[in-house]
């Protein structure tokens, strides 16, 4: 068999062998690539750039989650940046200790042999990584017969070698799986869905306020204008008018009143005292500190004297030593 004739033929196996693999998918590896994806459309403006990144999860037998997922630099020539990824993936390893290297992803329409150059540099970190291939372009609606996908336009593929003619060459097999969420996952995806109305509802808010203050704001301008001009001649007194401003200004609170100073002067005054109290507090416990710290320093700085600093009794009569002389210095 000529390389040409591996190259044409299919690097799928068919539909009728199974993967016994049992693997689940969560929400956050799904977000990863589409965020990726997307941002590469835009910097690119290529319909279908080249996305490549890495699957991290665990895996137990036959049993692989798939929980986070990284971007992988790559070089010319499509060849990963291994010394990038061996970097991020000892940064994700600190961070999440439990989770190993399960596979990579991509973006295409199905396998293809480039793919398999591509998974043949994955192989150093993982003996059987799995492949996940978002499809951007497939319809995996309602109606579509790919039940396993659950409507997301994503396969996963478990490598395995084929042998036809008495020659082996690695092919992937589709593995069916499950998306797998947990609670917070739940409440995170669902703040994510609502990410874009919930902003335009903040935002829909705050300018609502806005323009009701800003129209506060012109009305009392144009009031105070009007007083202006009424108090000049500039303008004919409305007595309707000058009656509403009267009560509304009388129902305002009245904060020239002496009881209203009063009270307010008393609650600051309060509130001084306690923020008072409490820096004195805090100074007390600043040199409480210190004195215990002082405590310590002078009791290791007596047990370390030497033994020729005690008190000597020579001809009978006490003499002392440099003992006293160090008490009087310290």
């Amino acid at each position: 068999m000529t390389s040409m004739e591996t190259d044409e033929l299919p690097v799928v196996l068919p539909s009728s062998t199974v993967s016994s693999l049992s693997l689940s998918l969560h929400p956050l590896p799904i977000l990863n690539i589409s965020e990726h994806l997307t941002r590469l459309r835009l910097q690119t403006n290529t319909t279908i750039p080249f996305v490549l990144g890495a699957l991290l999860g665990t895996q137990n037998g036959r049993e692989v989650e798939i929980v986070n997922s990284f971007e992988v630099a790559v070089e010319e020539g499509e060849q990963v940046d291994h010394g990038s990824l061996n970097t991020r993936k000892d940064q994700f390893k600190q961070v999440f200790p439990s989770l190993e290297f399960i596979g990579w992803y991509t973006v295409a329409a199905e396998p293809t042999p480039r793919h398999i150059a591509l998974h043949e540099q994955f192989t150093a970190y993982s003996s059987t990584p799995l492949l996940l291939l978002l499809q951007p372009s497939a319809s995996a609606g309602p109606g579509s017969s790919d039940v396993t996908a659950q409507h997301l336009p994503l396969k996963a593929y478990e490598p395995t070698i084929e042998i036809r003619d008495r020659t082996s060459r690695s092919v992937f097999i589709e593995a069916p799986f499950s998306v797998e969420t947990g609670e917070a996952e739940r409440i995170a995806v669902d703040w994510t869905a609502r990410g874009g109305e919930g902003g335009t509802s903040l935002e829909s808010h705050l300018q609502t306020q806005r323009a009701a203050v800003k129209m506060l704001h012109d009305r009392i301008v144009l009031l105070v204008q009007y007083v202006k001009d009424v108090i000049s001649g500039n303008a004919p007194k409305d007595h309707a008018t000058l009656r509403s401003l009267t009560a509304l200004i009388a129902s305002l609170p009245a904060s020239d009143n002496k009881g209203f100073r009063e009270e307010f002067d008393t609650e600051y005054e309060d509130v001084q005292l306690t923020a008072y109290l409490s820096t004195l507090t805090n100074s007390a416990n600043i040199l409480n500190d210190l004195v215990d710290k002082h405590i310590i320093i002078s009791a290791s700085g007596r047990d370390d004297r030497p033994p020729m600093m005690s008190t000597r009794r020579r001809g009978g009569q006490t003499r002392g030593s440099a003992l006293g002389d160090w008490d009087r210095m310290h």
